[in-house]
């Protein structure tokens, strides 16, 4: 049976790219299309289509206003199409966080080489979010700077120096990434982070985080050294490892061909914890679709590292930690609200038994 599609942009050309991209796949069909969400909303209730794709500025009503709408009385699976500037980017953040699946960036229309590529893109987003689990959102909070709330705290401060926390994902990953983040104390080990994303959403992903944690987050260079209390998210389009100089955990940013289809790939980011970091890792990977991550976290678990991954419960998406547990990389499995104290548990259980 087809995935049904409702394509909403007030742009006639999008609608129509669109369009032409989403049925010229077996297992998909756009149902409908519509210029605004007031449109919208009637043909909702006349298809009742799987996925929707919605544009966020458009004319009647703002892209975010009826994806909150939507999330609070209707919810079902959405895929943003963005434009790809900082503004579209902080936007396109927002829309994760009130329940948008995921998200593509405006197709350029020029576009001759590289279409099939692109197409194949778009259908991944939507049948992702066809398998994603949706859930009512309340009416959003708003966020007044970073936390003031203290957090398990660490019993042995030379951990965080000696240690690094290794995340990968993909869809829903934006979500959860904030869920385990606002979570560490600001005295946590070194994070790396590989989200699967696009080269301009990173860095406004990073800084959005920053301003709602207590540790610090930014958007990785080629050669940052690895501090405590930092997180460090793999910019869009370009692969992170992890390296060592002299004393210091280093990152490594290349661009570097595709690994599973992906760039930043999870992959890459955990084989090299294997390689360079070893036992001294704690590798999590969190929802997503696909496989990305499974052969690095293998790795990982032969290399001492310990391995958590997100449940069936919580995942978006129940694909990269499906497949991680699989392959036997996983040492523990937890809901997303559990893994930030198991983190700080099993650090404090290595610190005793460095100690005795």
């Amino acid at each position: 049976m087809k995935t049904k599609v409702l394509v909403i942009d007030d742009s006639a050309l999008i609608r129509s790219l669109l369009s032409e991209i989403i049925n010229s796949y077996p297992d998909m069909q756009v149902v409908a299309t519509a210029p605004d969400p007031l449109i919208a909303r009637d043909l909702i209730k006349l298809h009742n289509p799987d996925v929707l794709t919605l544009d966020i500025v458009m004319p009647k009503m703002d892209g975010l206003d009826f994806l909150e709408r939507l999330m609070r009385l209707r919810p079902m699976p959405v895929v943003m199409v963005s434009t790809l500037t900082e503004r579209g980017s902080e936007i396109t953040m927002r829309a994760l966080e009130l329940g948008a699946v995921d998200f593509v960036t405006k197709p350029k229309l020029a576009i001759v080489d590289g279409i099939r590529e692109y197409s194949d893109l778009i259908a991944d987003k939507i049948r992702a979010a066809s398998k994603a689990k949706i859930k009512a959102t309340a009416a959003p909070s708003i966020e007044l700077g970073k936390s003031n709330t203290p957090n398990t705290a660490l019993k042995n401060q030379n951990l965080s120096n000696e240690k690094l926390i290794i995340i990968g994902a993909s869809t829903g990953g934006t979500v959860a990434i904030k869920s385990f983040l606002t979570e560490m104390p600001s005295d946590c080990p070194g994070i790396l982070i590989t989200q699967h994303m696009p080269a301009g959403f990173t860095k406004s992903f990073a800084n959005r985080l920053d301003s709602i944690c207590e540790i610090h987050v930014k958007e990785a260079e080629d050669g940052d050294v690895i501090k405590p209390g930092h997180a460090y998210i793999a910019p869009g389009g370009m692969h992170m490892s992890v390296t060592r100089v002299g004393d210091n955990f280093c990152t490594k940013i290349d661009n570097n061909s595709p690994v599973n289809r992906h760039k930043p790939s999870v992959d890459v980011l955990f084989s090299s914890a294997a390689a360079v970091v070893g036992k001294n890792a704690i590798g999590i990977i969190l929802t997503g679709m696909g496989k990305d991550g499974a052969v690095g976290m293998m790795h990982m678990k032969e290399a001492g590292a310990f391995n958590l991954a997100q449940n069936e419960e919580t995942c978006v998406v129940y694909g990269m930690p499906k497949e991680a547990i699989a392959a036997g990389g996983v040492h523990q499995i937890a809901g997303i609200g559990d893994i930030p104290n198991l983190v700080i548990s099993h650090l404090n259980r290595s610190g005793r038994a460095s100690t005795n």
